[in-house]
């Protein structure tokens, strides 16, 4: 069924893990693709922003970067707090924390969380588009859950704001949280969603949805809008989201 969903999206290579916690099933979609290894690009903002606030470099979601003049997104284009910048993905912004963190302290925490393949690279503020930094699917769902139950090795509070950044969308019967994350290299498209759905009952769903798009001359509004819209019908196909 699930690959019904991505063809009717014109998706020709994914995948897809989905944790149902209450009943402790695990769904994949492409496992050989759940078990690879691949960039983790704007969903490493989760994990900064987790650093930044248990570490205290961010002391809070308000604390303001000041744009620093150059022109790139209109979105992107203005001072803004911790929680503007993670909703709008904010480049900029994040990479200012990750050099105001610093190199050994992020690898202390990489290490500690054992987030992917736990490296670095060259140049810190690249880490998570450049290839060094990379995690499959199934790290991606593991690492929501310890996230949600706070099970990671930072404070609860951090835990907490940063759940509370990652809400997208509330409904009567469901809430969604989650992060896109985009990597673009010669070849095509790399698209994640990665997050969690909480059920009318409360019972949350861990998922991670990974997508490669090799037409890089597509309109990015629509390939962007597949990724949520193809986990939302997963969801559906699930009977979690009504």
């Amino acid at each position: 069924n699930w690959a019904t969903i991505y063809k009717k999206y014109g998706v020709d290579s994914a995948g897809f893990e989905l944790l149902e916690q209450s009943k402790e099933r695990v769904f994949m979609y492409k496992k050989a693709n759940v078990s690879t290894r691949y960039s983790p690009a704007s969903t490493f903002k989760i994990f900064l922003s987790l650093v930044a606030l248990h570490t205290g470099v961010a002391p809070n979601e308000d604390m303001i970067i000041k744009w620093d003049g150059v022109k790139r997104k209109e979105k992107w284009d203005k001072d803004m707090n911790l929680r503007e910048a993670f909703t709008s993905s904010s480049e900029p912004y994040y990479k200012e924390l990750a050099k105001r963190i610093g190199q050994p302290e992020l690898q202390k925490w990489l290490d500690s969380t054992r987030y992917g393949n736990k490296k670095i690279g060259p140049v810190l503020e690249k880490c998570w588009t450049d290839g060094s930094l990379q995690i499959t699917p199934d790290e991606q769902v593991g690492f929501m859950k310890k996230l949600y139950f706070d099970e990671l090795p930072f404070d609860k509070r951090s835990q907490r704001l940063v759940r509370s950044m990652m809400l997208r969308e509330t409904q009567p019967k469901y809430k969604m949280y989650y992060k896109t994350g985009t990597e673009v290299p010669a070849t095509g498209y790399n698209l994640w969603l990665v997050g969690f759905v909480e059920d009318s009952m409360n019972h949350p769903y861990f998922f991670a949805n990974h997508i490669y798009w090799p037409d890089t001359t597509a309109d990015f509004a629509v390939i962007d809008s597949v990724r949520v819209n193809s986990t939302k019908d997963i969801f559906k196909e699930m009977g979690v989201i009504k």
